[in-house]
């Protein structure tokens, strides 16, 4: 198993990783690498925190080079098992791609700030439904609108498409984003997922992640692990109030049109449900 990252390795892995990591994230990691013994807890925590440096960290360990059986999520465990040098190197090589203007850093706050929300609350909401597969519920929390990022910086009109589609009672935001530039960003954020090394059910849940009725109605006999994922991470964003801060709304209205699948699928009341958003909320996690 590799201790360190060469610099051909590197060059592969900051190639596949086109968002740049939250400026702040950045300054906390240096100065803690900068430490006389670095806390690798800490450092984990950090890059868990930002969705580029996860995918970095991930894409490596599920990497041909560590030649693993099975693919990881777990951001913690990637971090123990790349090292301080490699994940050192991960982190300067990622600085150095991400020179953002005042602009580009203030157009990406609302996606980096639901983006850690979200894992966090996804993580919180598994373990209170003995649902164990946290890692890879925090994983799909944390990456699944990638893509969201990549379209605001192709597209100029990209961000008030979106309001649009979120403002929608019908709320058909894959057609609205399909109609306006012909790809969408839960295929952009399904392409990079796999690409991250991320598990399957992961990379499913992402491309469909905006299709829940579909999912549910199409589902496959015997296979609950994909409808698990989806239902949480429906949960999560509402509970972040993603509608808000990605969609410009004043009303989830995905949530409305799809709260019936989310809740069913775990056998969970509106009740049921409130007691989760509140324990979320006394974890100081999805406060507006």
């Amino acid at each position: 198993m590799p201790s360190s990252v060469n610099e051909n390795q590197l060059g592969r892995i900051l190639r596949g990783i086109s968002i740049p990591p939250q400026p702040q994230v950045m300054v906390d990691l240096h100065m803690e690498q900068a430490m006389p013994d670095p806390d690798m807890d800490r450092i984990a925590n950090i890059i868990a925190q930002d969705v580029s440096l996860s995918a970095a960290v991930l894409k490596l360990v599920n990497s041909k080079a560590f030649g693993l059986e099975q693919k990881i999520a777990s951001i913690q465990q990637a971090v123990v098992m790349l090292g301080t040098h490699s994940v050192t190197n991960l982190v300067n090589g990622l600085a150095v791609k991400s020179e953002l203007s005042d602009e580009a850093i203030q157009s990406l706050h609302s996606f980096w700030d639901t983006a850690s929300d979200i894992a966090a609350i996804s993580s919180s909401i598994a373990n209170q439904l003995n649902f164990k597969y946290k890692d890879e519920c925090y994983a799909l929390g944390l990456f699944h609108n990638a893509g969201i990022p990549l379209m605001l910086t192709r597209f100029n009109n990209y961000q008030q498409v979106l309001h649009q589609a979120y403002q929608d009672p019908e709320f058909n935001i894959t057609d609205t984003e399909n109609q306006a530039f012909k790809t969408n960003h839960s295929v952009i954020g399904y392409y990079l997922a796999k690409s991250w090394g991320l598990p399957k059910s992961c990379c499913t849940v992402i491309a469909e992640h905006h299709r829940i009725e579909h999912l549910f109605s199409n589902r496959v006999a015997g296979d609950k692990l994909n409808l698990s994922f989806a239902a949480i991470l429906k949960m999560s964003e509402h509970i972040a109030s993603t509608y808000k801060h990605i969609g410009g709304a004043d009303e989830d209205h995905e949530w409305n049109l799809i709260k019936h699948h989310a809740l069913e699928h775990f056998d969970l009341t509106e009740y049921d449900f409130d007691g989760i958003r509140e324990a979320c909320y006394e974890q100081g996690l999805g406060l507006v």
